[in-house]
């Protein structure tokens, strides 16, 4: 006999099974795998777009949250950086880490895959650290190690081409240097023998088969060069002779090839150890590209779709809000396909509401209606951002069913009919019995889910079948739904459906709108009216004849439906009048602001011509004075050169100043900024730098502290720094020193002193990894004001490399290649700010 606790959790299997095929088929009606696809071509690599084509739904709201705050630091970080985040250099070496795993051994391309990756990484994390107000993402990066030794020894040994590199190994170079001296011994000979027996030869080429250098001879010649025939044309016509003077230096150089192959190994082996040693760190490094990748394709998605973010909303206290709601699918048409225009729709239902119930013709958009929201909630739940205007406020669903679309099967005997009921009765079983499931759940049963609410689809409700008794199973149906799921939204054409609103708080009506005049939808969406079904409007727009037209009107009785359908006409037609009233007061309200806007643009231009005439004045009197003291400076000099008195020019002197003081305006002197005091732990900017840092130590008695931006550490002095709002620091208080009589204070100086920690070498590097080393460099050389970097002559490409590093450098002022006696051209002294 089973146990009470074996039956439940084996009708909660049940349950999620029901749940997992009804998933399956709603993503499959509202064509999410189409979504994903569109998503995915905004990746920037393989692994991403893997990742983006198969979007996984969150079923914790923590989970939502949490992609939606990635979604939107990238979305900031789009609009900010000039070119957006760049993942350049990341490849999926997912593989190649299992095989070194199971110690395998990796190729060069594979190794190569992975140094470039290191690099891609390296350089993400820097952009990501470097930026303000991205916690999430900084702290995805946080814990990400990058290994730049691991790197610069692939590099050492395997080159762009994945190749391993003559520098790789000492026996290697001598294996390779003696099978190019080989090599040309072979063609030396080979070529002698082909200009000596030119006739014999069937073509002046040397070629190879099978590992061996051949050369192509005539048959009929063959004796005239004696040797092994490796191959045969396909006419027999010429045969690929090696010859036999060269046969024991082929021998020699297949032992030379074998003996660098193994050295080559030797090489890949021994870098797959150092690979396999980190395995685990490499694997959560390519999980995070991939997070930040797929972070990147929603958020230019979003930023595609011209879409904003949502927020979660309690649904038992606040408005849905959806304004200007457009489906995804349809704007990817229009914009890539030429499709029709898009015509948004507004949402807007109230916390009691329950179930929505939307009715009017064929053709009008209900369906639409129906998957639009449904795709908008799965994308919120995904971390996109949703195609409405702000606010868009949406619940978290647990689940979202739907039934959209004719399930009717010839091979399973399965009317339209029968295929509804099929799929809402997984619906049912989906959703199951939330109170039951919440009283009967034990302890130690946290991984059984348990509904907790859910966004049920309904399309064409009871349709199918006898329209009494389809009526009364979509009104039993919308009911039982109304007490179990969050929210139903169903379409329909029976006129039974729109009175529940009048029956129950919890229902509500809406409708597409149909232009009676045109006879065609519009395709909006009008809440709190039902709508006409308009068959025999759209009939005659379709073209049915109209006899028949004329006669289905006649056998149209008056009774109940049709005065229902009398008075919702007058509802649009009182509608319709309310709208335009509304175009109008817009219409003014727009005139009203367009008239403010014209007023405070003429008061600023007034107030901007006011400050000119007061600048056109001050100009006046300032030359007016100028004039005057010219003036008085000719009477001084007539007074030296002459009998007149200095009186005479001081009076006049004196008499200018209180002109002066007379017509100018005093002059306000702008109060400097109060200082601050920096404490440990605050966040400070270094101008000098271009960098935001953290405050390590207190301010000590010369003056200066230590700060730490990115992983570098550093001593600034408190002059050098300032808060995040621009505020100078605080000069601390100067301690009072004795003087001693006869000594004078010493002056400080700063002497260009080359020591190693203003000296980098970076010989024999490559441009990217010597800028690594500059980099370091630099914040270790900052007090003394001047660096020295070691790049060599050689061809000079290293060179240019470093001097075009440091002409955009925040932080270097000016560079100069070294004297003589310091180097020459193989040293740059670079001077920072």
């Amino acid at each position: 006999m089973k146990s009470p606790i074996s039956t439940i959790y084996n009708g909660w299997e049940c349950n999620i099974k029901c749940r997992l095929v009804i998933q399956a088929e709603t993503l499959e009606l509202l064509e999410w795998s189409r979504l994903c696809q569109q998503v995915a071509t905004f990746a920037a690599t393989k692994l991403g777009t893997i990742a983006a084509r198969n979007l996984v739904i969150p079923k914790q709201l923590s989970v939502s949250l949490n992609l939606l705050a990635q979604t939107k630091e990238v979305y900031d970080l789009e609009t900010r950086l000039t070119g957006g985040l760049s993942l350049d250099g990341i490849e999926d070496f997912g593989d190649a880490l299992e095989r070194a795993a199971v110690q395998g051994m990796l190729s060069g391309k594979e190794l190569h895959e992975i140094a470039t990756t290191l690099a891609g990484m390296r350089k993400l994390r820097r952009t990501i650290e470097s930026e303000e107000n991205i916690p999430v993402l900084q702290g995805l990066v946080a814990d990400v190690r990058t290994y730049p030794e691991l790197e610069q020894d692939i590099y050492r040994c395997i080159d762009d081409r994945g190749d391993v590199t003559d520098r790789s190994s000492e026996k290697l170079a001598d294996v390779r240097v003696k099978l190019k001296g080989l090599r040309d011994r072979i063609y030396k000979l080979l070529n002698s023998l082909i200009q000596r027996q030119a006739n014999a030869i069937q073509q002046p080429l040397i070629t190879q088969r099978s590992d061996r250098f051949v050369i192509p001879v005539k048959a009929s010649h063959k004796d005239a060069i004696p040797g092994v025939v490796h191959d045969t044309s396909g006419s027999g016509s010429t045969l690929y002779i090696e010859p036999h003077q060269i046969i024991n230096l082929g021998n020699q150089l297949r032992q030379l090839q074998r003996q660098e192959q193994r050295e080559i190994e030797l090489v890949l082996t021994a870098l797959t150890a150092k690979v396999t040693e980190v395995v685990d760190d490499l694997e959560h490094l390519l999980v995070v590209a991939t997070t930040i990748d797929l972070a990147t394709a929603r958020a230019r998605y979003s930023l595609w779709l011209e879409a904003n973010p949502p927020r979660f909303i309690e649904p038992a206290s606040e408005y849905i809000t959806l304004r200007q709601l457009r489906h995804p699918l349809l704007l990817w048409k229009h914009r890539h396909e030429e499709g029709a225009q898009v015509v948004p729709i507004d949402l807007s239902i109230r916390p009691d509401i329950r179930v929505v119930t939307i009715t009017g013709p064929n053709t009008g958009g209900k369906t639409v209606t129906l998957k639009t929201l449904a795709i908008v909630a799965l994308m919120a739940k995904v971390g996109l951002f949703i195609p409405a205007r702000e606010p868009v406020e949406i619940p978290w669903f647990d689940l979202i069913l739907a039934d959209i679309g004719d399930e009717q099967s010839l091979q399973q005997s399965l009317s339209t009919f029968s295929g509804h009921i099929r799929r809402i009765g997984r619906i049912l079983d989906a959703i199951g019995e939330e109170e039951t499931g919440s009283a009967e759940r034990e302890e130690g049963d946290e991984d059984i889910p348990i509904q907790n609410s859910s966004l049920i689809l309904l399309d064409e409700v009871g349709a199918g079948t006898d329209p009494a008794e389809g009526s009364a199973l979509a009104i039993a149906l919308l009911q039982y739904l109304a007490d179990r799921a969050m929210l139903t939204i169903a379409s329909t054409h029976y006129g039974e459906l729109k009175a529940l609103k009048y029956q129950d708080s919890r229902f509500e009506n809406a409708s597409v709108e149909f232009d009676d005049l045109k006879l065609a939808p519009t395709y909006r969406l009008l809440w709190g009216i039902p709508g006409r079904s308009n068959a025999l409007s759209i009939a005659q727009r379709l073209g049915l004849n109209s006899e028949v037209i004329e006669n289905a009107k006649s056998q149209v009785v008056l009774g109940a439906t049709q005065q229902v359908n009398e008075v919702i006409a007058g509802l649009e037609a009182q509608r319709r009048s309310q709208e335009t009233k509304a175009n109008q007061a817009a219409a003014l309200l727009r005139q009203a602001e367009a008239f403010y806007l014209e007023v405070s643009q003429a008061a600023t231009q007034l107030q901007a011509r006011e400050q000119e005439l007061k600048l056109n004045q001050e100009r006046a009197i300032q030359a007016a004075i100028t004039g005057a003291k010219g003036e008085i400076a000719q009477v001084i000099r007539q007074l030296q050169q002459g009998p007149q008195t200095a009186q005479a020019a001081q009076q006049a002197t004196s008499a200018l100043d209180g002109l002066n003081n007379r017509h100018l305006p005093a002059k306000s002197t702008p109060k400097p900024p109060p200082g601050f005091n920096p404490q440990v732990g605050d966040r400070i900017r270094i101008p000098k730098l271009g960098q935001t840092a953290e405050v390590l130590t207190k301010v000590d008695d010369s003056g200066n502290l230590s700060v730490k931006f990115g992983i570098m550490k550093m001593n600034v002095a408190l002059v050098d720094i300032e808060s995040l709002t621009g505020e100078k620091a605080a000069p601390p208080p100067k301690k009072s020193a004795a003087k001693v009589p006869g000594k004078a204070t010493p002056v400080a100086a700063v002497v260009a002193i080359r020591t190693s920690k203003n000296t980098v070498d970076v010989r024999g590097q490559r441009v990217m990894n010597a800028e690594t080393e500059i980099e370091r460099a630099i914040g270790q050389a900052y007090q003394s004001g001047i660096m020295w970097v070691i790049h060599g002559k050689g061809t000079g490409k290293l060179r240019e490399g470093v001097q075009e590093f440091l002409s955009h450098h925040p932080q270097v002022d000016r560079f100069e290649l070294a004297g003589e006696k310091d180097g020459g051209g193989g040293v740059t002294i670079v001077y920072l700010k």
